[in-house]
């Protein structure tokens, strides 16, 4: 156990807490997760997962310009939960398999992972759940959950047991996310707060 693990645990689990709330001090606080997970991962020979935390800083900005603009210039309040539709499912799923796919491949080829088919799926599952948290679909915790059954024992396989351990706390708060976004789904006319209403 190091202190990168140490900071990369607490602020994911403030970063998730957050998420659930719709706070969008989700998306700084997941930046800052990003970069210890960058250097944890990188160590324990997760590259996939290193290189992945860069795409979520990207995707943080983007997501956090879309909680706050209501997904579009000139839209009105803030970004609203809703469901996926069945365009939106056809390309992730696509995206998903041709993902996991090539990133196995490029590992196996070109690193010494020991598991670049777990490490490449994780990857494209964390990445189809991040889109869909930047748009505010609530199925994307349906996908943070299955990654999360995939990360706890792909991480204590790694000897990355407080990372294991923090992957037992998110699935729990993506249960608890889901619920939440379900209900706001629900609430009829319901939008979702604006950054600071939740403080």
């Amino acid at each position: 156990m190091s202190w990168t693990e140490v900071l990369g645990f607490a602020t994911g689990a403030l970063c998730v807490w957050l998420v659930a709330r719709q706070h969008v001090a989700n998306w700084p606080i997941g930046i800052a997760n990003n970069i210890f997970f960058i250097v944890l991962f990188a160590q324990a020979g997760l590259y996939a997962d290193a290189g992945l935390q860069i795409v979520f800083i990207a995707l943080a900005a983007y997501g956090w310009w879309s909680w706050t603009h209501g997904g579009g210039p000139g839209a009105a309040g803030a970004l609203p939960v809703r469901r996926t539709t069945r365009a939106e499912w056809a390309w992730l799923a696509a995206a998903g398999v041709v993902g996991t796919l090539g990133l196995t491949l490029l590992l196996d080829r070109v690193s010494d992972s020991t598991v670049p088919f777990w490490d490449a799926l994780t990857t494209a599952l964390s990445l189809m759940a991040t889109y869909g948290q930047c748009r505010k679909l609530v199925e994307s915790w349906w996908l943070w959950i299955a990654a999360d059954l995939v990360y706890i024992p792909l991480y204590a396989y790694k000897g990355l047991y407080l990372t294991s351990a923090l992957y037992v706390g998110f699935l729990a708060l993506c249960v608890a996310g889901l619920v939440g976004w379900r209900r706001t789904l629900a609430a009829p006319g319901a939008r979702t707060e604006t950054a600071g209403a939740t403080a």
